[in-house]
C-alpha cells in the first residue's frame, strides 16, 4: 500500500479522492464520495453539470429518484447503478426516497480526448442487470468471464465486494492495470499484516495480485485501470484534457443551464 486515508466528512458525504488530491495519482479514477443518510444530514442533490468525465453511482442501500438532461427520470433501488457519461455537457440531481437509510458510492472518471465531449448518455441498471463472478459485483469493465454492460472506456475496472467473515479473495489485475485502489466503509480487511477498515487504501504502480481476507463480513468497492495518461485540466464540475476541451464543456454547461432557468427548474 502506497496511501490510506479515512476521507473527509461533509455532512451525510465523505469525499475520499479529489481531482485536486489523489486523483492525480489515481487517474482515471479523479473523484470518489462514500454518502450514507445515517448522518441524519438532507440527502439531497441538486440539479448540477458535469462535463469531461463519467460518473458512476453505486446504491447499496435504500432508493433514490434521480433525473438528468439526457431525459432519463426514475427511481434507483438498492443495488442498482447509475452511469452518467458527462461528455460535452450535462445536468443531473438526485434525492433519497423513504425514511430508510441510504448509502452508497459515487465515483467520477477522467475521460479520453475522443470521447470528453461526446454527447452525454446515461444508462441506468438494476442490480439484476449487474453480473456477478464470485463475491465480486462488476460494476465496470471485465473480470474473469464476466463483463459489465456499461459502455465505459477501456481499461478501467470497478468492482463491488461482500466476504463473509473469514473469507478469502483475491484480486488479479488485467494487463496493464498498475492503478488500483479499495475503499471499504463496511466490516474490516486484512492484507497482509496490515487491517484496513473505515479508509480508502492506494496499491504500488503494479500488476501484482491483490489478496484479502476479512475479519468480519465487509462490503468494499476496488477500481484498477490502465494510467490515464492525459493532464487533468479541471473547472467546478468539470474535468478534460486541455483548456481548450474545458471551455467547450462549459460553454455548453452553460447553455444547458439557461435552458433550466428559462423552465423553472434552477434558481
Amino acid at each position: 500500500m502506497v496511501t490510506r486515508t479515512a476521507g473527509r466528512q461533509h455532512g451525510p458525504v465523505k469525499r475520499l479522492v479529489s481531482p485536486a488530491e489523489l486523483g492525480e495519482m489515481l487517474k482515471p479514477f479523479v473523484f470518489l464520495d462514500y454518502f450514507d443518510s445515517s448522518t441524519k444530514a438532507e440527502m439531497r442533490f441538486s440539479m448540477h453539470p458535469h462535463s469531461g468525465l463519467a460518473t458512476t453511482t453505486v446504491l447499496l442501500e435504500g432508493e433514490v429518484e434521480y433525473e438528468d438532461t439526457t431525459g432519463a427520470s426514475g427511481i434507483m433501488p438498492a443495488g442498482g447503478v447509475e452511469w452518467m457519461n458527462a461528455g460535452g455537457g450535462v445536468w443531473h440531481d438526485g434525492r433519497a426516497r423513504g425514511d430508510g437509510p441510504v448509502r452508497g458510492y459515487q465515483l467520477w472518471v477522467a475521460l479520453p480526448p475522443e470521447l470528453e465531449l461526446d454527447a452525454p448518455l446515461s444508462q441506468y441498471l438494476s442490480a439484476n442487470e449487474v453480473p456477478r463472478t464470485g463475491p465480486a459485483r462488476v460494476i465496470l469493465g471485465r473480470y474473469g468471464n464476466v463483463e459489465s454492460p456499461v459502455p465505459a472506456p477501456p481499461g478501467i475496472n470497478y468492482l463491488l465486494v461482500r466476504l463473509s467473515a473469514g473469507e478469502q479473495w483475491q484480486y488479479t489485475p488485467p494487463a496493464g492495470h498498475t492503478v488500483a485502489w479499495l475503499s471499504i466503509q463496511h466490516g474490516a480487511l486484512r492484507i497482509a499484516d496490515e487491517v484496513i477498515s473505515s479508509e480508502l487504501v492506494v496499491f504500488g504502480d503494479s500488476e501484482d495480485v491483490l489478496a484479502f481476507t476479512a475479519d468480519e463480513d465487509s462490503e468494499f468497492v476496488l477500481g484498477s485501470a490502465v494510467a490515464h495518461p492525459h493532464n487533468l485540466v479541471l473547472g467546478y464540475y468539470s474535468v478534460h484534457t486541455s483548456s481548450e476541451a474545458l471551455r467547450a464543456g462549459e460553454t455548453r454547461i452553460k447553455e444547458i443551464g439557461a435552458q433550466l432557468r428559462r423552465r423553472g427548474r434552477i434558481g
